[in-house]
């Protein structure tokens, strides 16, 4: 019996105008070890193997949580769009958080430390791009949560990327004007609702994006607060179906793709 999340998963794929077909595909899955420095790092490279030749690549930064069943399942399922997915990790292989004080930790001290988060993210990209599936020019990235913050970080550092999703992100302690450097386009996708990352807070982005001239979409969910990755009641439920679809659609018309 197909699960209420893969159920949901299947549906945005449709509604996204993907062939359900290619959402059951069998996906190739494998952990990869690499480094930052000295630091080990283990990300999770997901594409699917009945393709051939180069696709477009997807960088994914997880939540606060990090490399959890969750962000390999978000991995699988944009990987079953047709690109090829690198889940990297920001925190380091053996300092992935186990409890929410520890996830408190890991991410704030990540958001202290903005080089570390730049060069953390710019490691796995160098993964996502080294894979021989990869079309290199056709490379964006999607974040959520903690994550959020970190593509947008990374996109403000002038990243060769096409398209740049955040969902339910935090927006604070940028290099005011720095988004000057955002090369491709901008989606949020965000909860009219969230305590963590209020409007306010989504604002001053778009403020930034904005000023910049860079190109971008805002998608708010009311009744949603914050993590609506993990639906807590059927306003989140809504919010994460159709933040899917927009995702969805994004990268298509980031990679040219017909929708």
């Amino acid at each position: 019996m197909i699960s209420r999340r893969n159920a949901l998963i299947l549906s945005a794929v449709a509604a996204a105008g993907l062939p359900v077909g290619r959402a059951q595909a069998a996906i190739k899955t494998q952990w990869v070890d690499y480094k930052h420095g000295d630091t080990a790092l283990r990300g999770y490279l997901a594409y699917d193997e009945s393709l051939s030749g180069k696709r477009p690549g997807v960088l994914l930064i997880h939540r606060r949580d990090g490399m959890s069943e969750l962000t390999l399942q978000n991995a699988e399922m944009v990987a079953k769009q047709g690109y090829v997915v690198f889940a990297a990790d920001i925190f380091g292989k053996d300092h992935q958080p186990k409890d929410v004080p520890a996830q408190i930790e890991a991410s704030g001290a990540m958001n202290k430390d903005r080089p570390l988060m730049r060069a953390r993210t710019q490691a796995g990209f160098d993964i996502l791009k080294q894979n021989p599936l990869t079309d290199t020019a056709r490379i964006a990235t999607l974040g959520y949560c903690f994550g959020g913050t970190v593509v947008i970080e990374f996109a403000e550092l002038g990243a060769p990327v096409v398209g740049t999703v955040t969902i339910h992100g935090s927006f604070r302690d940028f290099t005011p004007g720095a988004a000057k450097n955002i090369a491709g386009r901008v989606l949020i996708l965000h909860g009219s609702e969230d305590p963590v990352a209020p409007l306010n807070e989504v604002d001053l982005l778009v403020k930034e994006l904005r000023a910049a001239k860079v190109s971008w979409e805002l998608n708010l969910y009311s009744g949603t607060e914050h993590g609506f990755s993990t639906p807590k009641n059927a306003a989140e439920e809504r919010a994460n179906t159709e933040s899917q679809v927009a995702a969805a659609r994004f990268f298509k018309e980031a990679f040219g793709i017909a929708v």
